[in-house]
């Protein structure tokens, strides 16, 4: 099979390579990724300037691969759209160096490359490694290929993609995968107030997760207890429920 390869960390990190080079031993892949980190750029496209795409020497691979000046989603409606000639029959983004989890995923820019691919019809997943520290990244690289076997055969619903997310430890110490929801990520954010050179001000955002209490079903839940998460989301935000409910109100003008 075709399966197009993204990220949000970078075409030369080290993550997208575990996770391309591994997928060759089965499959033909394809590498469309960021010039550089682009980290929380969520679903942005670029629209007030070219887009330049390169194609490059992906490690010691023979893969085809272009670096590209642009987002995530950039990369995967360019390389759909524009430099594959045929479709993929599938679009992973990742390894993501860290968590992609809860209400996060709305600012990732992993998860959106992937919403992405799901927007254009193909099987879809993103894959991150819930922790940022000594990252063993062949774990999270064979788990998808095992995910794009399995859903070769099972298939997804048309729209919909899976965000997966594998905890820290070795294989032995990792247990099995659980399907899960997301849970519910908030923040206590600072801006810190800088000056730069020229004494003009400007912001840098920091500040820390609030620990907050989770459904016993969430991906954040399951990462804590030592389980592959994996959640299956979709890019249709309706609410259906309020939808019924809406339609009794009175809101003529």
């Amino acid at each position: 099979m075709k399966i197009l390869v993204t990220n949000d960390d970078g075409i030369f990190a080290e993550g997208i390579y575990k996770l391309a080079k591994k997928l060759t031993e089965k499959h033909e892949v394809f590498v469309v990724a960021p010039d550089r980190q682009r980290s929380a750029t969520g679903h942005a496209i670029t629209m007030h300037h070219p887009i330049r795409a390169n194609k490059v020497k992906f490690f010691d691979t023979d893969i085809s691969a272009w670096s590209v000046d642009g987002t995530p989603s950039d990369c995967i409606k360019l390389a759909l759209e524009t430099l594959l000639k045929e479709e993929p029959d599938f679009v992973i983004s990742g390894i993501n160096d860290g968590p992609n989890l809860g209400t996060d995923v709305l600012y990732s820019g992993t998860v959106s490359a992937a919403i992405e691919g799901a927007i254009h019809g193909i099987q879809s997943m993103a894959i991150s490694m819930a922790y940022t520290k000594n990252i063993d990244f062949s774990v999270g690289a064979e788990f998808a290929l095992k995910m794009v076997d399995d859903l070769n055969s099972k298939q997804l619903p048309k729209y919909n993609l899976l965000n997966i997310n594998i905890p820290q430890g070795s294989k032995e110490e990792i247990r099995k995968a659980k399907i899960t929801t997301l849970g519910t990520i908030k923040y206590t954010n600072t801006f810190l107030k800088r000056y730069d050179p020229r004494g003009n001000e400007y912001y840098w955002l920091g500040g820390e997760m609030i620990d907050e209490v989770q459904d016993e079903n969430s991906d954040i839940n399951c990462i804590r207890d030592k389980y592959v998460s994996v959640t299956p989301i979709h890019y249709n935000l309706t609410n259906f429920q309020l939808v019924d409910t809406m339609k009794k109100w009175n809101m003529d003008l």
